[in-house]
């Protein structure tokens, strides 16, 4: 597994990918947060908290991690080298998890330079420091877990087909609905248990009350499962690819 997982890193910084990725996610938060006038301008905001930013992350990683993961599978297929990994004495599973991982080790490493967004923010408040740090490491607690379900996704829909545009549409399409379609469908329902019921199987209402600050197993259980059904899919779908 371990071999795979390296060879995954190694094909994205031994290429414009990785780092094109990475910049990008890194300039479009920057742009939203410290330039753009808007709703997620946090100067516009006018409280010093990182709020904003936990917003925005999910939306861009709906599109940054199929774009990482899209071409996981899609790219073996059609190179023709798929058949040559699944002949080797290495099983399904752990194919499967070195794709899973390397493609979230990338995504991590995207995460990694906002934590300077907690230096500036505690020094633009009135009180220097003066945030709640509990919140904000919860939300990046979350983020690794809405990361980790969206990479799962986009693992199997990159073994959908031989396209990586296909898979990467494929990747947006479902990810999208995992974090925002069950809220858009609850809208059809009046106010009670069955649009509560409806909300809580989508994403966003775990995520957000992990942003919070509120780790609850319920929000864990929930955002593992979807990672694990996934990986499952994905081992499913190998297996029959392999016959």
């Amino acid at each position: 597994m371990f071999a795979i997982f390296k060879r995954e890193v190694q094909s994205f910084f031994t290429s414009p990918i990785g780092y094109l990725i990475v910049g990008l996610f890194l300039l479009l938060n920057g742009l939203f947060l410290w330039v753009f006038k808007g709703a997620y301008n946090i100067f516009d905001y006018g409280f010093a908290d990182l709020g904003n930013f936990f917003l925005l992350a999910p939306w861009i990683f709906t599109f940054l991690v199929p774009a990482v993961t899209m071409k996981s599978f899609s790219e073996e297929r059609k190179a023709g080298t798929l058949e040559l990994l699944l002949i080797k004495p290495i099983s399904i599973w752990k194919l499967v998890l070195g794709k899973f991982w390397g493609a979230f080790f990338l995504c991590v490493i995207a995460i990694l330079p906002t934590l300077v967004y907690v230096f500036a923010i505690s020094k633009l408040g009135i009180i220097e420091g003066n945030f709640d740090f509990g919140v904000v490491l919860g939300s990046y607690f979350g983020l690794l877990f809405l990361i980790a379900a969206f990479t799962a996704i986009g693992v199997f829909t990159s073994t959908l087909s031989e396209s990586q545009i296909i898979a990467f549409i494929l990747g947006i399409v479902l990810c999208f609905f995992l974090f925002n379609g069950f809220d858009a469908m609850s809208s059809l329902f009046s106010a009670g248990e069955t649009q509560q019921w409806v909300q809580g199987v989508g994403g966003n209402a775990h995520f957000n009350r992990i942003s919070k600050g509120v780790l609850d197993t319920r929000d864990l259980v929930y955002f593992i499962s979807i990672t694990l059904l996934f990986l499952f899919l994905t081992h499913q779908r190998l297996k029959q690819l392999a016959k």
